[in-house]
Formats: C-alpha cells, structure tokens, sequence
C-alpha cells in the first residue's frame, strides 16, 4: 500500500550533514509538513532552520546515550515517519590491535542505537497510525570488506534486527524499510576509500520514496546497491520477506 509523505512529521537522525541532511531537505521539498532534525549538537543545524523555518525543529539525540533517545520521543509526539540514518564508521582490518574496541563502538551505535530507536519510538508511531520506521543499513551489511570488517560486522547485525522490526512492528500497522546504499559521496564513503566511484546522496531519499510508492522492503538506491540487490532478490523473497516457522 502507498504512503504519502505529504504533510507528515519527519524524524530524521544524523541531519546536520551527509545522506540526513539531504534526505530532510528532499522530504520537505517533496510535502512533508516538519522534520525533527535529530543530531547530537543543535548548533550544527542552525542554518537549515534559517533556511526552512518552522519546519525544522532541531531535536538532540545521541545514539550512544539510550537516555536521549528515550527523551527525544517524549517530545516528538507527532512524528509519523522516523528514519534513522545516523551510524558511525571505524576503519581497520581484522588484525588491528584495536579491533575489539573498534566492533564495541561500532556495536554500540549502528546496533545498539538502532535497538532503542524501535523501542522508544515504535508506540509513538502506533499512536499515530503505524506510520513508516526506516532503517540506513548499506551494502555491507550482506556483502564484508576485510578492511573495515568491524563496522560490516555491526550493519550485518543491524540489518538482522531490522528484519525483526519488520515483522514485528507490522503488527501495529508500521511500514519498516531496509535501505541499503552503496558507496554514496560523503565523509563516511571517502573514508571508506569509495570516494572514486561514489553516486549522489540524493539517490537515497528518492529511493526511500519511491519504495514507499509500493511495499518493498528492502531498498538498493545506488548502481552498486542495485548490482547486489539483484543478485540477492531471490532470496529476499523466499527467505527474508517470506513467513516462515520455526519446526
């Protein structure tokens, strides 16, 4: 079934710069009537208040502190579409001396961060009619690349509890997506060492809506993502989208 995004309260985590900042631009652009603009300083979305007024309210949340999150859905009451786009990247290969300390940071943040998101926000979008919760996974979460094993390692995870959501926040009426960019040009792409081969940020937001158009759930925004997608469809659709038992 289609949802539109016109006139809906956006939460977009990570919206001071990169893929958040531009999905909260696009979806203004596209109808919706507000964005929380969800980062961890306020200050770093003063010009995109001055730019859309009202329509931005800044909103501080921290992934890494459970306390803010839960805060932070204490005031956004209204909010029909949460899209949690915020992660944290840590390069390093498997034998760093470091990698452990690396997989826990990362952990706590792409996975962890991801858990008290569903949790603090999943009644509030109940409350509201079901709404949409959307989850930035990429690529990496099916695909590992042995010079940041720890972070694959953490969107691998956030990707499985993704799955869950989908089940079971369907349950109260709540759209969940799966968006699994490729390399995408900002900080985190660069830093990766994609920074060559990597497309517009604005391909994720167009993606995002156009799946909404439908009942997809996985969403392949880039040429890359979509190169892997296809690969893997078969078995998204008789394994991961499929109802299944246990026994």
């Amino acid at each position: 079934m289609a949802y539109d995004i016109n006139n809906k309260v956006i939460l977009v985590t990570g919206s001071n710069r990169g893929i958040g900042k531009v999905i909260l631009e696009y979806f203004l652009e596209q109808g919706s009537a507000k964005v929380y603009a969800a980062v961890r300083n306020l200050e770093t979305v003063t010009s995109l208040v001055d730019k859309y007024g009202e329509k931005v309210v800044p909103l501080m949340i921290d992934l890494a502190n459970d306390a803010s999150i839960y805060a932070a859905a204490e005031v956004a009451q209204d909010v029909d579409v949460v899209i949690n786009n915020a992660g944290a990247f840590k390069g390093g290969d498997f034998f760093a001396e470091d990698i452990i300390q690396s997989l826990e940071f990362q952990m706590r943040i792409n996975v962890y961060g991801l858990v008290n998101m569903a949790k603090a926000f999943a009644p509030v979008l109940k409350a509201n009619g079901g709404g949409v919760f959307v989850q930035l996974n990429s690529i990496v979460s099916m695909k590992s690349f042995s010079n940041f094993p720890a972070y694959c390692t953490s969107k691998a995870a956030s990707y499985s509890i993704t799955q869950s959501l989908k089940e079971l926040l369907g349950e109260q009426g709540t759209r969940v997506l799966s968006i699994h960019p490729g390399p995408i040009a900002t900080d985190m792409s660069s830093a990766a060492g994609f920074a060559e081969i990597a497309e517009p940020p604005s391909l994720v937001p167009e993606a995002i809506i156009e799946a909404l158009q439908g009942d997809d759930f996985h969403v392949f925004p880039d040429s890359m993502a979509k190169q892997i997608g296809g690969a893997y469809q078969s078995f998204a659709e008789n394994v991961v989208e499929a109802t299944m038992t246990e026994g």
